[in-house]
């Protein structure tokens, strides 16, 4: 009994014995679809009666099979050819005489990065790797595509990492580079996409890569991308990231789609040796007595709802409750109001200003970065320090020539809202000034990767938080890290 396998809009159809079904002889077709071994994810088709299974299942329905002795007529990889057509007239080149891709590069790995291409090969060449910002895990990606020798998708969050992929593997390798994603939708046999458009293609070219690297493999736990990993057959398959584990679980997801965590590092097992030096230095800040009294006054709103209603934000399901008690409840919507209230009072405290103007006279000779959580404030810092201003409402264009500008030392500072924090080419830094932000433990650490790459002369960077003092600020400050 031969079992084919081939893949079909986003799955992989499992046939015994094909050639019999087509010769109408059923009885022994399902006779052999009995006696075949359980295989991981594999359900019977009602409308062809074959069996079929999610993409992502490959690898280990052909491990199954070939564990079990059953030989099996592969049709999944059409990675394997020299050349190919996804369907919609995009040629595909680069491909060698058996469908291998002859790359190299000049790369030479630093320790760490070696022992985890190692753990990484280890691991059947799937799992993810977590590594600060700035500990060049593309550098890790890149080796691996060399070792594999086959063709690769790389799947990125934004535009601006798309095209950093782009040139970075453009100039390592001597063939062409596809793009899915800002206006073009061109395949090679190595091609980088945003998430959003492997959203949509990855059904159509589910079977034209053998190996997929998912940058800032956090985002596949969102609901809508999982499907990105789900629809792809690659067997091979490297998440990278600074924060693997999300507050929601959905790594756990993750973990399923593209392998366990299998190497991580942070930011102090690599300062002073492959990243620069840090400090974090926290100035607290008082309140005006005008923030004082009307933050006092939202923030008891909201304590004294959330205390009648029981609610004890031991777990994110209890903040979720609230928000549906909103819509019905004309109370819970004035606790909500008034939490929001007193949060952009505590973020947004006048004094943070007038110890940002301190903190940057202090630095008057270094790069600094200025991060907030309000797009408002931003635009308050910009106007009273005449510092360039990069939020979710800058364009494109201008965006870049903010960031060149800053790299070329035209400018020594620049002030954003969220919009840096990850999936950007920032340009190095070894100040960063964080005003506001969120509790998150992933916003503060790509926060503080900005500044960590090593400096020429050997300096250290820094990280100063202005926090609230007597607010929940203090809270939040101390969850991220």
């Amino acid at each position: 009994m031969t079992v084919r396998l081939s893949y079909e809009n986003g799955t992989i159809r499992v046939e015994p014995d094909p050639g019999r079904r087509a010769a109408g002889d059923e009885g022994d077709v399902d006779s052999d679809a009995a006696a075949l071994p359980p295989l991981p994810g594999v359900e019977t088709d009602p409308r062809s009666g074959t069996g079929r299974a999610p993409a992502y299942r490959y690898a280990a329905i052909r491990r199954a099979l070939e564990v079990a002795g059953v030989p099996v007529d592969d049709r999944v990889p059409a990675w394997e050819a020299a050349t190919a057509d996804d369907g919609e007239g995009d040629d595909v080149h680069g491909g060698g005489p058996d469908g291998d891709l002859a790359l190299s590069t000049d790369y030479d790995l630093r320790e760490y990065q070696a022992e985890a291409l190692t753990a990484w090969h280890d691991a059947d060449d799937r799992g993810v790797l977590e590594l600060p910002t700035g500990a060049g895990k593309t550098v890790i990606a890149i080796r691996a595509m060399v070792d594999l020798g086959v063709p690769t998708l790389v799947v990125v969050p934004t535009v601006d990492l798309l095209e950093q992929w782009q040139r970075e593997l453009g100039t390592e390798f001597d063939v062409p580079i596809g793009r899915f994603g800002g206006g073009e939708q061109r395949r090679e046999a190595i091609t980088v996409s945003t998430y959003d458009s492997a959203y949509l293609k990855a059904e159509g070219v589910g079977d034209a890569f053998g190996f997929v690297v998912f940058d800032e493999v956090h985002h596949l736990g969102g609901e809508g991308y999982r499907d990105v990993a789900r629809l792809l057959a690659a067997p091979a398959r490297l998440g990278l990231t600074a924060t693997f584990e999300r507050p929601d679980g959905a790594h756990e997801t993750v973990a399923e789609l593209v392998g366990d965590r299998v190497y991580a590092l942070d930011v102090d097992d690599l300062a002073g040796d492959h990243l620069a030096p840090y400090d974090i230095r926290r100035i607290e800040v008082a309140l005006t007595p005008a923030e004082r009294e009307r933050y006092e006054e939202k923030q008891g709103t909201f304590l004294e709802y959330v205390r009648e209603a029981g609610i004890t934000f031991t777990s994110g399901e209890d903040y979720r409750k609230l928000v549906m008690r909103s819509g019905n409840d004309p109370r819970a919507r004035e606790a909500l109001l008034a939490k929001s209230a007193a949060r952009d009072v505590m973020m947004n405290a006048d004094r943070k200003l007038d110890r940002l103007a301190d903190l940057l006279e202090r630095h008057r000779d270094d790069r600094t970065i200025v991060f907030t959580a309000h797009t408002e404030l931003v635009y308050r810092i910009s106007d009273r320090f005449l510092i360039p201003a990069i939020t979710a409402e800058t364009g494109t264009a201008e965006r870049r020539e903010v960031l060149e500008r800053f790299r070329d030392g035209t400018y020594s500072r620049v002030v954003a809202a969220n919009v840096l924090d990850e999936g950007v080419d920032v340009p190095d830094a070894n100040v960063a000034v964080v005003l506001s932000g969120s509790g998150s433990e992933r916003e503060f650490t790509q926060r503080l990767g900005r500044v960590l790459r090593p400096k020429a002369d050997g300096g250290r960077a820094i990280l100063y938080e202005l926090v609230s003092e007597e607010t929940a600020e203090e809270r939040v400050a101390s969850r991220r890290r």
